[in-house]
């Protein structure tokens, strides 16, 4: 049963839209500031960039995404363990989140320290998890849109229980 009116409804589904979409932003960003440093732009300028975009705004936004995202959950119909694909969508933006805050946003903020003495491999760190995540970002906005399936419980508990035989009403 849904706790929100229709209008606080469209108003949480409109601010997980338009973080989410900050999110992927962000990160096609560090992807773009990636590619630009293994084809030699300026690493001083580069890698300090992208430590900052991850550090005041990739960041931030992959907990608020989160955040709105449970909230969203718990407090429209489609609830948290309802649907399959509510449910795949929140473990993966929260495997998403801990990675980010965990291993990208450190590894950032090093390559941004590191600058010019930044080997191939390294360079590599700012280009392959925005992919890895700016896909996974596009894979969830996929089963947001077809919602793949079904539900993993009914709504109604009175729904799940089987009709005895012969019985009508």
């Amino acid at each position: 049963m849904s706790r929100l009116s229709p209008a606080g409804r469209k108003a949480l589904l409109t601010l997980h839209l338009v973080t989410s979409l900050g999110w992927l932003g962000a990160d096609l960003v560090l992807l773009a500031l990636g590619v630009a440093g293994l084809r030699g732009a300026d690493p001083e300028v580069v890698y300090p960039a992208a430590g900052l975009l991850a550090t005041w705004l990739f960041a931030p936004l992959s907990v608020l995404v989160w955040l709105v995202g449970l909230t969203s959950a718990l407090l429209t119909p489609w609830g948290l363990l309802r649907w399959r694909w509510v449910l795949v969508k929140f473990a993966i933006t929260t495997a998403m989140l801990g990675l980010v805050l965990l291993l990208l946003t450190p590894t950032v903020r090093r390559l941004g320290e590191l600058g010019p003495d930044l080997a191939t491999r390294d360079r590599l760190d700012l280009i392959i998890p925005p992919t890895v995540s700016s896909t996974l970002l596009i894979v969830m906005t996929v089963l947001s849109t077809y919602k793949p399936w079904g539900q993993l419980r009914p709504a109604n508990p009175a729904a799940r229980r089987p009709v005895a035989a012969g019985r009508r009403r």
